[in-house]
This record gives structure tokens, sequence and C-alpha cells, in this order.
């Protein structure tokens, strides 16, 4: 049996939890507010600000972890390289942690380092820098702070007249005292995917059935399992997958973002951990969910095969409003139906456009996936959050 600190403790962290249970191990959630999502199945809890190191290194030192692993962006992450001296695994790897919490450090490595194909871009650190960089990558143009998560602080730039509000918003949206922004041009895509990537210990890069999805403000509305993909661009999207990965080291899955254009895929973002967009495996999609695999590839198990198992969808439940201990209307009607399931994630306090649960959809593989994700959105529009 292996001790586990969870670092985040919200829905995604909360069905990891289960999967290493399921697998007999022993874990400490950790998150900044008491009775998160994950707490609630763990086997201990700590309450604290993980964006301050000491606070980490406290925990840290008092539960003497095997494995520390992170479900948020939101955490000193610099203490991760002195964990691993300790003998302590980071999942997957304090270089991939501290890599992809900065858009500049993952952008470089992507576009610079191993030749991937992203969206022109430029960086700034004033609005002076900022009016430079649009002149240079165009407008429209996408801007976000290079330290940010769930697309706070992001903005699209259609105008001269919208910079200024863009630097602002960034600035707002930034995470701790770092100013820095990167404008990305606008890359005129047909589609976006998440593709699901398990590195593993001992064994081959794994590669999950292709995700869609729709965001809203830098947000997952809904996600369905397979997308529908040019099979060169599935592989041209993989081989930068396996790519990028192997730069950051270490074992567990990860969600790697694509643009789909007419000329190609364009390598956007990615994630070291189970991704939300995944939360659709949880429909049975495949043979093991996302936290499965991740459970499986960090603890060192086998993953023999990936398999496509069902088509599916899923379309997540919001708050509208602030509030505590919140109740949920229309569940009966929403679950009078076929081949369908939800699951709320518990959290005690709700907020506007707070991703409070989510319905799973599925169907035989072959069946149209437009048709199941459709299902997914009527049925979630049926459950309120009071």
């Amino acid at each position: 049996m292996k001790k586990i600190m969870l670092l985040g403790s919200g829905e995604l962290g909360k069905e990891f939890v289960i999967a290493v249970k399921r697998l007999g191990q022993y874990v400490i959630a950790v998150d900044s507010y008491n009775d998160a999502p994950a707490q609630q199945v763990a086997d201990e809890r700590e309450v604290i600000n993980m964006l301050d190191g000491a606070e980490l290194d406290r925990i840290v030192a008092k539960h003497k972890p095997d494995l520390i692993v992170p479900e948020i962006e939101a955490i000193r992450t610099e203490r991760f390289y002195e964990y691993e001296k300790q003998n302590i695994q980071v999942v997957p790897s304090a270089k991939a942690a501290n890599f992809t919490m900065n858009r500049k450090a993952i952008r470089d490595l992507a576009a610079k380092e191993l030749g991937l194909k992203t969206a022109k871009y430029e960086y700034a650190n004033s609005f002076e820098e900022l009016s430079a960089a649009v002149k240079i990558v165009g407008i429209p143009c996408v801007v976000k702070p290079l330290m940010s998560s769930s697309g706070k602080g992001q903005s699209v730039i259609k105008t001269e007249s919208d910079i200024e509000k863009a630097w602002n918003y960034a600035q707002a949206g930034k995470r701790g005292d770092y100013t820095e922004v990167i404008a990305e041009a606008f890359v005129k895509f047909n589609s976006e995917i998440t593709l699901l990537t398990v590195t593993q210990k001992n064994g081959d890069t794994l590669f999950c059935p292709p995700i869609g999805h729709r965001q809203e403000r830098g947000d997952y509305q809904e996600s369905w399992q397979p997308a529908v993909i040019n099979p060169e661009h599935l592989t041209e999207a993989q081989e930068m997958a396996a790519k990028v990965t192997k730069a950051l080291t270490g074992a567990g899955i990860w969600g790697v973002e694509f643009f789909l254009a007419d000329d190609g895929v364009y390598f956007s973002e990615l994630s070291p951990r189970p991704h939300d967009t995944g939360m659709v495996t949880l429909a049975g999609t495949q043979n093991f969910s996302e936290f499965e695999l991740h459970a499986r590839a960090i603890l060192g198990f086998p993953i023999p095969e990936i398999t496509l198992e069902r088509v599916g969808a899923s379309a997540v439940i919001l708050a509208e409003k602030e509030g505590t201990n919140p109740t949920y209307s229309g569940l009966e009607k929403a679950m009078n139906n076929k081949l369908s399931d939800l699951r709320i994630f518990g959290k005690p306090v709700t907020r506007p456009y707070r991703r409070m649960a989510v319905v799973l959809t599925y169907d035989k593989v072959g069946s149209n996936v437009d048709v199941v994700k459709q299902r997914a959105i009527e049925i979630a529009a049926m459950v309120k959050v009071d």
C-alpha cells in the first residue's frame, strides 16, 4: 500500500481517489477549503493554502507520502524538486508540474525545442508591449495570463480598442504577481480535441480515443468520445503528444489539447493530470476510465491496452448564484432516461457558473455521437442547483 498526497480535491480528484482506493491505497486529500469533493472519500484531509511553500513543506513532512499527485495548478510547484530529492514520487514529475503551470515554459518547449506546430505567439509584460505583440501576431488574437487556470483572464482581441481591456482582464485573472501574458494568433480551427495520453513506468505510451469538447468562459460545457478526426491528423496528434510528454518525463495521464484546422493539427495546451473533458470516460466509453488509467500508471501497474467500448458524452450542470449547502431539483426527471447517468460532485459552496455535477450519456459503438451528445445536453437542462 502506498500513501498518496492529493493536492487539490475537486471532482476530478474525487474520482481519482475512488480509483486508487479500489487498488488498496491510502490517500490524504488537500485543499484550500474543508469538505472538498475528494476529501469526502479520502482517508485523511488537510486544509491549507497550497501557494504557501512553508505550509506545503509542513504537511509533506507530517505525512511523509510516497507519492504527491497534483490535481490543480495553483500550488507552489517549485517545492516539488525538493520533494523528489527526498525520494517522493511527484506525479507525473516535478519538471512536468512546473513547466505546465507556466504557459511560457510549455509553449517554448513545444514550439522551439520540439518543433511542434503551434499558433504564432508573442509575450508581453505591459500594455505597450501587448500592443506591439498584437501587431506581430495580428487581429483577431487570444490573450492569456502566463500563470492562470480554467480560462481565467483569457479574452479575444477583435479590434485595437480591445487591447487595453484584454490587458486589464488578464491582470485581474492572473495567478499571484506574475504579470506577463501571451498573445496568440487566432487559429481558424474546425474543431478541438483532447487526446488523453498515458505514459507508463515500464510500458508503451498509450492513447485514448480522441475526445471532442465545447468551451464557454474557458471551461468545458460538453465533451464526447470518440471525436471525428482524419486518421492522418490523429496520427499527427499522437506523435506530438508522445514527444511533449516524453520531454516532460514521468508516468500518468495527460490531457493534451489540439486544434484541428484545414492545414493540419496545432498543439494548444496540456495538463499533466486527468482532464475535465475526460469525465466522459465515466460513461464507460473505455475499458478503463481516465482516473483508473492515471491510478494504474502512477502506481506502476500495467495497462495492456485502451479500447473503445461505447460512444459517450458528458454535459455539465452549473450553479447560477452564490450559496451554501446546495440542493438539486429535477433529479428524478433526469434519472428517468435510458442509457444515461449523472454524478453530483458534492461541492458545499456554489457561485455563478461553478461546475456542480455532470450528466453522462452513452450508446453502442457506431452510434451517432451527436445524438448522444444532444441527449446529455437535454438531460443536464432538467437539473437545477438551488
